[in-house]
């Protein structure tokens, strides 16, 4: 599937469930450095999401942040009780999620559908009003309610913990 595609896709799962959304064009970034010039303006949590694998590369997380934060990869080890977590290769996300580096986004889970990632979200993050997001390419951000986002990750049938990160 192609990134139009991929992000059309997004499009098409959120208005059938109801979820309005903006959408913010942008070039594109790969970093979240380079996105915060291109996210100023917007209103909310802008997001970063990290895609992650255990040593034994059977089990996959995405963790989803706000963008200043910073994930402690050694205590969300021990809190998911694995013996090493590191990220995901750029094939490893092409294959389980469909995406790109540069790409990682909760919209990827449309693509999963062997439920192969486990979504873990920053509790903080349950007190955002909004919620930003890339639409699985980096070239857009889109962004939507707080509980549209978890109407959308009830939809995909993955596992989903808060945790305070």
């Amino acid at each position: 599937m192609n990134e139009t595609q991929a992000e059309k896709r997004v499009y098409e799962v959120l208005e059938s469930l109801g979820v309005s959304f903006l959408r913010h064009e942008h070039p594109p970034v790969y970093t979240v450095e380079e996105a915060k010039e291109h996210w100023k303006d917007l209103k909310g949590a802008r997001c970063k999401n990290l895609f992650l694998r255990n040593k034994k590369g059977n089990r996959h997380y995405l963790v989803i942040l706000e963008h200043s934060k910073n994930a402690d990869l050694r205590k969300l080890t021990e809190r998911l009780g694995e013996d090493r977590l590191s990220f995901g290769s750029a094939e490893r996300l092409q294959r389980v999620l469909g995406l790109e580096p540069g790409a990682v986004s909760p919209f990827g889970l449309i693509f999963d559908a062997k439920k192969e990632v486990s979504v873990i979200i920053d509790q903080e993050l349950r007190q955002a009003e909004r919620v930003h997001f890339h639409p699985n390419v980096n070239t857009a951000t889109i962004g939507l309610s707080f509980s549209d986002f978890e109407r959308f990750l009830a939809w995909t049938g993955h596992s989903v913990r808060y945790m305070t990160l």
